[in-house]
């Protein structure tokens, strides 16, 4: 089975594939959120089946974790999408 991995500098943290820039969460969204085939994901993110089932594994070991990973990224897009409807202020 393909390693999981947390470094600091990589990927601010989040668990991902050893020797890829992929995050657990990424694979996981796109298998369990959009419905892509893990084969069709090996193809898109040009990594192997097994790796596609690490992460998956990783996924429901630590659904926690993920959970919180979830959330941090709901909150970012929300605080986003407020700061992108601000009024812009015109100094004079």
């Amino acid at each position: 089975m393909a390693t999981i991995v947390k470094t600091e500098g990589g990927l601010g943290g989040k668990a991902r594939l050893d020797g890829h820039r992929i995050a657990v969460i990424d694979v996981a969204e796109r298998v369990l959120d959009h419905g892509q085939a893990p084969e069709h994901v090996v193809d898109q993110l040009d990594i192997t089946l097994p790796e596609v089932y690490s992460a998956l594994a990783y996924y429901y070991e630590n659904i926690e974790e993920m959970n919180a990973v979830r959330e941090r990224r709901r909150e970012l897009n929300e605080t986003l999408k407020r700061e992108s409807k601000a009024p812009e202020t015109v100094e004079q």
